[in-house]
């Protein structure tokens, strides 16, 4: 393509923009009265759906996904819509069987999408054949796509042969997703250059602002010949999100390959954009900055909030610096994987256990036993060796398209979900989040869905604890108020405990020194773990399965729970060979650290 055609941009402010910006928490009634001004623009396409909302329109706003998409669709009668979607993962968080994903395309199809971008996390082509087939069998445009990473194994060359690969899949065009920006304007330059001598398909470039390059790299692309970028109205631009589309589009204006564009037009949307988002304030995070850091730690900026909010939860705040330097060391335990959805999550929450545990691999997700046994793909490059044995022992490694094990499962999905479905749509809900996914499903039937409550504008929440420590307050003193952040606990001496805090955002040293002992049982009326034969979790979670019964003999390190955490599952051991003699939890509990959640008598 001549370096003299007009630059085509995608805006992603509807999709990527606030899922990077305010948790994913656009509401569809925001969306809608700008999007006859966004339809009229000229965009190549708008970036709507996919990725993270649909979790979000079920799991938080209570809306139907599928009538979000529909919705838009009406609305933006002249724009092609755009989704990002997981390979084999589809939405959700494990690979489906190949009727699923060929059901769920196809509908996604039917209810208006015209433009798929299709990724895996492993950069695995095997786990792209089946949805890009479905898109192209759908009469769509199929976009495969590079998640670019740095890693010693991941070269300029590997990039380009896995582009050949999809070419050879029948995509129509390559996207190049650099969801942590990690690219920098000279790699830019090389990587485009490569694509464009040696694919003939449109290249689209993806970058985030995260570390702040990613509008120079965008240039760099423009110079080398790239077809579209993406970009987002600036109400919900740059920090972890994208350049802002009027200043690429202003940047652009007199040059050559001038995106034509209506700057003005633009900033009105912007506007009325930026009015939007106020409502949205208590969403918003001090992890979504840019920050250069993420060329070291390569956390992309949707996963440093989370991570953020997760430690939070758990009051360990103060211990994210320690997660972030722990990240790199996981992912290179485990081949040096991509950091994108869902690999993200499965190395982030391990990297959180190794660190909450302060012992690496005390506890092992089943997420990472799945991986390391070849469920997610090809590893870029060789695991540890002595962390697979670890994890999976003697059991075989599969070396084929993980899709090849997995039975159709739609007509089993179907049965399961029964008469709370009313459409196939329905049945693809409870498909991507089955226990989320009913429960959606039986509120709308109930007529019981109320989406979270926006703070109004200008005031704080101030959340009262149950159960749980805080680390950030509000104190009220004689009609004063303080905001205290506790930011670090010091080692206990003599009976005291230096606690590191900010007051008013001015850090401070204080010096405690205890007068008398507290144990709490929490809310749930358990006790604390104080004996070798009772089990407890290192994390905070809700349980997903009980695998033993009253009289049952273990052997200790042989799981007796299974836990969930952070959208991940890990089994929980037994620490001691014995007898169940008490069983304290069932499906469905809230667990803390350090509460009996089974009672095992030695030796019986």
């Amino acid at each position: 393509m001549s370096q003299e055609k007009a630059v085509l941009i995608t805006d992603v402010a509807l999709r990527d923009g606030h899922q990077s910006l305010i948790a994913t928490r656009l509401r569809t009634e925001d969306m809608l009265p700008v999007c006859a001004q966004l339809d009229a623009i000229g965009f190549w396409s708008l970036e709507v759906w996919g990725g993270a909302t649909f979790d979000a329109c079920v799991r938080f706003l209570k809306e139907d996904p599928w009538e979000r998409l529909r919705k838009l669709r009406e609305a933006l009668p002249n724009t092609k819509l755009q989704m990002l979607v997981r390979g084999q993962n589809l939405l959700g968080y494990r690979h489906y069987a190949d009727d699923v994903v060929e059901a769920f395309i196809q509908k996604s199809a039917d209810n208006g999408m015209d433009i798929f971008r299709v990724f895996d996390a492993m950069n695995d082509v095997r786990n792209l054949q089946t949805a890009v087939a479905a898109v192209k069998k759908s009469g769509k445009h199929a976009q495969g796509t590079l998640c670019y990473t740095t890693s010693p194994v991941h070269t300029t060359a590997k990039f380009v042969q896995q582009a050949k690969d999809m070419v050879a899949l029948g995509v129509d065009s390559i996207a190049i997703k650099d969801m942590a920006g990690l690219l920098t304007p000279t790699a830019t330059s090389e990587l485009v250059s490569a694509l464009k001598d040696s694919v003939d398909v449109p290249l689209a470039l993806h970058s985030h602002m995260t570390s702040g390059l990613a509008g120079l790299c965008q240039l760099k692309a423009i110079e080398a010949g790239i077809d579209i970028i993406d970009t987002a109205m600036s109400a919900f631009a740059n920090g972890t999100s994208h350049p802002a589309t009027e200043t690429m589009v202003a940047a652009l204006k007199g040059t050559p390959r001038n995106s034509g564009l209506d700057l003005p037009a633009l900033q009105d949307i912007a506007a009325k954009l930026w009015e939007v988002r106020k409502k949205y304030h208590q969403f918003e995070s001090e992890f979504t900055r840019e920050d250069v850091s993420v060329q070291i730690n390569q956390v992309p900026g949707g996963m440093m909030s989370n991570l953020a909010n997760q430690l939070k939860e758990q009051g360990a705040l103060n211990r994210i610096g320690d997660v972030f330097a722990e990240i790199p060391a996981v992912r290179k335990d485990l081949g040096y994987p991509p950091l994108v959805t869902p690999t993200s999550q499965i190395v982030g929450t391990q990297a959180v256990m190794n660190i909450l545990a302060d012992k690496r691999y005390t506890t092992i997700t089943n997420e990472v036993k799945r991986y390391l046994q070849g469920h997610y793909g090809a590893a870029p490059a060789e695991v540890d060796k002595d962390l697979r044995a670890r994890a999976i022992g003697t059991e075989d490694v599969i070396d084929v398209r993980p899709a090849d094990l997995l039975a159709p499962e739609l007509a089993k999905l179907r049965k399961e979900v029964g008469e709370l479905a009313k459409s196939e749509e329905d049945v693809l809900t409870y498909a991507m989040f089955p226990d989320l996914g009913r429960a959606f499903l039986s509120e709308r039937e109930a007529g019981t869905l109320v989406p979270e409550v926006l703070e109004p504008i200008g005031q704080s929440a101030r959340p009262v604890s149950e159960g749980g420590v805080p680390t950030e307050f509000v104190i009220d003193v004689h009609g004063e108020s303080y905001q205290v952040a506790i930011t670090g606990v010091g080692i206990k001496g003599a009976g005291k405990r230096h606690v590191y805090m900010t007051l008013d955002g001015m850090p401070e040293e204080v010096v405690f020194e205890a007068l008398n002992e507290y144990k709490a049982e929490g809310v749930s009326g358990r006790k604390s773990a104080s004996k070798p034969g009772h089990v407890s979790t290192n994390m905070p979670g809700n349980i997903v399965e009980v695998l033993v019964a009253v009289g049952d003999t273990v052997t200790a390190g042989q799981a007796v729970l299974v836990t969930e955490a952070m959208k991940m599952e890990a089994e929980v051991q037994a620490p001691i060979s014995g007898k169940i003699v008490e069983i304290f939890v069932k499906k469905g509990d809230r667990v803390t650290p350090g509460e009996v959640l089974v009672e095992i008598e030695a030796g019986a």
